[in-house]
């Protein structure tokens, strides 16, 4: 993978261990000269991540919406910093520019995008490897509900397994650069339940 798309929050929240695992992760990307795209933001869990890559001789590559620029303090000392008209264009032009996506903690923005990007995987729209990188447990609750979709019907156990967890950093990009798609239809047909 030459580049990883990164989603997380523009705010750190109160969980030391998460804000250390967004630096480090930002640090192995650059380790790995895989590059970082992400939120353009110099705040929160974005602006960790992108520190961490940028400590260590990493490419940055920011993208922001024009509106958010103010609220989410663009970070100046990037490599390349992309500014589009919205959200949607944002989430656009971070899928075009990476060969895959990690989740972060992080707030409605983060599951959003990440939502999109697996149910995009899921419709056959990219093939790319999407991970949940499960910082000190973050996302436990929601792996949880995602079985129960899966149990109840509502989510295919092949779809479900295309979002990688791991908890650490080292062992989500091996599961990153070994994965091969899955290439199941996505509606479940009554038989199949």
């Amino acid at each position: 993978m030459k580049s990883i798309s990164v989603f997380c929050g523009s705010s750190e929240g109160n969980d030391k261990v998460v804000v250390e695992m967004s630096y480090q992760l930002g640090k192995i990307l650059a380790q790995k000269n895989i590059a970082l795209v992400y939120g353009g933001s110099r705040l929160g869990l974005m602006g960790q991540v992108a520190n961490g890559a940028l400590d260590h001789q990493g490419k940055v590559i920011g993208i922001i919406p024009d509106f958010l620029k103010s609220k989410e303090i663009c970070h100046m000392e990037i490599s390349e910093l992309i500014t589009v008209k919205n959200m949607h264009q944002r989430k656009m032009q971070m899928h075009e520019l990476s060969d895959g996506i990690i989740a972060l903690p992080g707030g409605f923005g983060t599951l959003e995008e990440l939502f999109e990007m697996i149910t995009w995987a899921q419709l056959g729209l990219h093939q790319k490897p999407i991970g949940i990188l499960n910082a000190n447990g973050f996302y436990n609750d929601l792996l949880i509900f995602l079985d129960s979709m899966v149990d109840k019907g509502l989510l295919k156990f092949e779809n479900r397994n295309m979002l990688l967890v791991d908890d650490t950093c080292m062992g989500l990009l091996t599961q990153m650069e070994s994965y091969q798609p899955i290439l199941t239809p996505k509606w479940i047909k009554k038989e199949q339940t």
